[in-house]
């Protein structure tokens, strides 16, 4: 799959949870390229998500929120994945 069109699955479906109102996505795998685990085909994300609600529930409630979310994609494209909320 190409970044690209990981980036539109992504948004998809982050966007459609009603506590989400925004998301930013960024590529960060070019940080990790000569890192022995790096994996040809898995991609390092960054998600930047604006909710509220989600900023007043625990950092390990909204991490699980967001993994569960994107569970296909995490075993299939994505070897890493920072989530920050804004």
């Amino acid at each position: 799959m190409k970044i690209n069109e990981l980036f539109k699955i992504i948004e998809k479906k982050i966007l459609s949870q009603d506590c989400i109102s925004k998301v930013k996505i960024k590529d960060k795998s070019f940080l990790h390229k000569n890192h022995k685990s790096n994996e040809k085909g898995k991609f390092h994300i960054l998600l930047l998500i604006e909710s509220n609600e989600l900023k007043e529930k625990s950092k390990l409630y909204s991490t699980r929120f967001i993994y569960k979310i994107l569970d296909k994609e995490l075993k299939n494209n994505i070897h890493s994945l920072q989530i920050k909320l804004i």
